[in-house]
């Protein structure tokens, strides 16, 4: 992967991308359903978790004095609202078109955002407190630095171009994985505006961690007894290990040293990912070249 270099400030501008999902098959990286669907899980997880994180930046919204982070606060929303779509879509047209139906295991995401996550946890009326946004806003940034890391790996994951992985699935996660390297400040930086300190910090990424490994692992195991074509199930963590290995999930060690950074005094989101690299690609996207034409991207 390329050295990382620092975020420099620019306006975030949506990109109105659009996917044609009809020739897309259901094993988009063929011969490793293993990879094709612990990715796939992230299209379980992003619609309801993204639209969760614009509906606790509109909350904070009016309590932000800093101009500047106020206005990346509302192109990161408008980023977000826009992966939350793209993602449903995925749903929508990919899984249907293979049978594949993904209401059991969304529901328990819903559930989690809106209930664990949201307004009433544990049922507890603290939703508008200014503390309980505090957490919030670090359990995005906590997220959000896995998300920039994950799009980090995207856009240098070569192993997926070699696997000749299906073109229109491969721009969605390049674009959005572009998009988080470009706002990876934003969550961060808003999180330390309303005063998050460094315990809360350590205590949300624990919190994501656990997680998300579990979301990961039962989403994996959702995906596959769904998959139509019915592949073999093996162990995850070998399953993981030969898919890394060849390049089309990150290793496993260095998602590990990615939250470890995360726990350091000195950290910053800009010493993570490349800006110049993912606007570079934002600018080649297909879907993104297509949206400023009106099209959607289909690659057959």
């Amino acid at each position: 992967m390329p050295t990382a270099t620092p975020a420099a400030p620019h306006a975030l501008e949506p990109r109105h991308v659009k996917f044609d999902w009809r020739h897309t098959p259901v094993q988009w990286l063929p011969g490793d359903a293993f990879a094709t669907h612990t990715i796939n899980v992230l299209h379980l997880l992003f619609p309801a978790g993204e639209l969760w994180f614009c509906r606790v930046y509109n909350k904070v919204l009016p309590m932000v004095t800093d101009p500047q982070v106020r206005a990346d606060a509302k192109g990161f929303m408008r980023q977000e609202a826009l992966h939350a779509r793209s993602h449903e879509g995925v749903l929508k047209h990919y899984c249907q078109t293979h049978g594949i139906d993904t209401q059991p295991f969304t529901d328990k995401i819903d559930h989690l955002f809106k209930h664990f996550l949201g307004e009433q946890p544990f049922g507890w009326k603290i939703g508008h407190t200014r503390f309980w946004i505090r957490q919030q806003l670090g359990t995005i940034a906590a997220l959000e630095h896995f998300f920039g890391y994950l799009g980090n790996w995207v856009l240098n994951a070569r192993g997926l171009d070699e696997a000749q992985a299906d073109p229109v699935m491969l721009d969605l996660l390049r674009w959005h994985g572009a998009e988080e390297v470009e706002h990876r400040m934003v969550a961060y930086t808003l999180f330390k505006h309303m005063g998050g300190n460094y315990l809360e910090r350590i205590l949300h990424m624990l919190l994501v961690m656990v997680i998300l490994l579990y979301l990961i692992h039962q989403g994996n195991r959702f995906m596959m007894q769904a998959d139509p074509q019915r592949p073999p199930r093996r162990s995850f963590l070998l399953s993981w290990r030969r898919s890394a290995q060849a390049g089309r999930l990150p290793r496993l060690g260095h998602v590990i040293a990615a939250a470890a950074r995360y726990f350091g005094p000195r950290f910053t989101p800009g010493d993570e990912g490349d800006t110049a690299q993912a606007l570079a690609y934002l600018a080649s996207s297909p879907a993104a070249s297509a949206a400023q034409h009106g099209g959607s991207y289909r690659a057959h």
